[in-house]
């Protein structure tokens, strides 16, 4: 090599250690993020008090204005706000909106953000599918619920156990041991509605839609589902499943209380809101498992961003923040279950009967993530509700309602 051609090696080393040492760090993401939420008071307390404090040490040359919003009417108000270019640039909302939001085409899709791909596989499945529209996901879950066996301790001693049956057939053994004494029923879906009746029917190998939740010919009116509704009536007809079903007296509450029901499916607001006698008076476990396993359904609120938000790394960034574990558990406090995997795994100084929903989230599902789902919600509804009152066969309902749902999917 010939010292010319050392020389100009050299050269052009020294220049791209120069450019290299000269170029500066990336320029700190600033701006205000505006962000709605519906906190409860005692929630909102918190995320001022502990939560943003921490945001704020991390994150300083970015300002969160947190503004909590009244529910009623807050679906309206979103669309009024858009439409004025006065919308907020990040938003908890209820996990019934994101699809239909996404479809008006006012959301942000986070699945195009790189560190999506990082963040998805830390989420319970279910709480992530909530999230999802026509292939994309326009927002990430930010706090989850669902509903789990909820079995009277007193109703449960009187049949000769201490612990929960864990499979269905076990527990309708000892529903049919109630039958027959006045004002006993072993179980009580709460209502005909998809948040009332899809525990059981998912349970009992019923399904809606396909996973991609595109079509529901061939899946609500399958073989599977309509034996599924047929069980339940069959329970109903045999005198398993009490009143409260129809809104009638005793109440899921009051008859848990009264001792008239083996078990109720419940949410973790029924601990809360009774107190600690709720926790003293029951046995607590994930739904007794059918043909379709143990499966409930999934609850919550999601974090989405508006697509004409001007201060999208910031609000970016302050969504990833709401996923870290600290975060997750500072609101778990509140009662709100964790969404991250990471963070339910090593909650501390919580009620012991949350780990049983955060074991029941492992297998939760969605109600269908569609911008119809309110009218889909309807048609399933009267559509198991017309068969518990004697209307139609199960065939029959599960038939007309895969249809109507099918046009409600496209």
């Amino acid at each position: 090599m010939t010292l010319k051609k050392v020389l100009v090696g050299l050269f052009a080393l020294l220049l791209v250690v120069g450019l290299t040492s000269c170029k500066a760090d990336p320029k700190p993401v600033s701006g205000k993020v505006m962000f709605w939420h519906t906190y409860s008071e005692g929630e909102e307390k918190l995320f001022l008090e502990e939560v943003l404090p921490l945001f704020t040490a991390k994150y300083p040359d970015i300002e969160i204005e947190s503004v909590r919003m009244p529910y009623d009417g807050l679906k309206q108000q979103i669309i009024t706000a858009y439409t004025g270019n006065v919308a907020p640039d990040v938003m908890r909302m209820d996990i019934g909106w994101v699809a239909e939001f996404a479809k008006q085409g006012i959301l942000e899709e986070v699945s195009a953000f790189d560190e999506f791909d990082g963040l998805k596989d830390n989420f319970f499945a279910g709480s992530l599918s909530t999230n999802f529209y026509d292939g994309k996901y326009y927002g990430l879950p930010l706090n989850t619920n669902t509903k789990v066996a909820v079995y009277s301790k007193a109703v449960l001693a009187e049949l000769g156990l201490t612990a929960a049956p864990q499979t269905w057939d076990e527990m309708i053994a000892l529903a049919r041991q109630l039958k027959d004494k006045d004002e006993r029923w072993g179980l009580v879906p709460q209502g005909f509605g998809p948040w009332g009746f899809l525990p059981y029917f998912w349970t009992l190998g019923g399904n809606i839609t396909d996973d991609k939740y595109t079509v529901a010919t061939g899946y609500l009116n399958s073989a599977d589902s309509v034996a599924a509704v047929q069980q339940l009536y069959d329970y109903y007809k045999e005198g398993l499943i009490g009143p409260a079903m129809f809104g009638e007296q005793p109440s899921a509450w009051d008859g848990m209380a009264g001792g008239n029901y083996l078990w109720i499916d419940d949410g973790p607001w029924y601990f809360s809101i009774i107190g600690q006698s709720a926790i003293d008076s029951t046995v607590v476990s994930t739904i007794p498992a059918g043909k379709g396993g143990s499966v409930s359904v999934v609850g919550g609120e999601d974090l989405v961003m508006f697509n004409k938000t001007a201060n999208k790394d910031a609000s970016w960034i302050f969504m990833q923040f709401m996923m870290e574990d600290q975060v997750q558990k500072i609101m778990a406090k509140t009662g709100m279950i964790p969404v991250t995997k990471t963070a339910s795994s090593s909650l501390t100084d919580v009620p012991a009967y949350v780990a049983t929903y955060i074991k029941q989230l492992e297998t939760a599902q969605p109600r269908t993530p569609s911008a119809n789902w309110g009218s889909i919600e309807q048609v399933l509804s009267l559509a198991i509700e017309s068969v518990f009152r004697g209307e139609k066969t199960p065939t029959e309902a599960l038939n007309a309602a895969a249809t109507e749902i099918d046009a409600l999917l496209k």
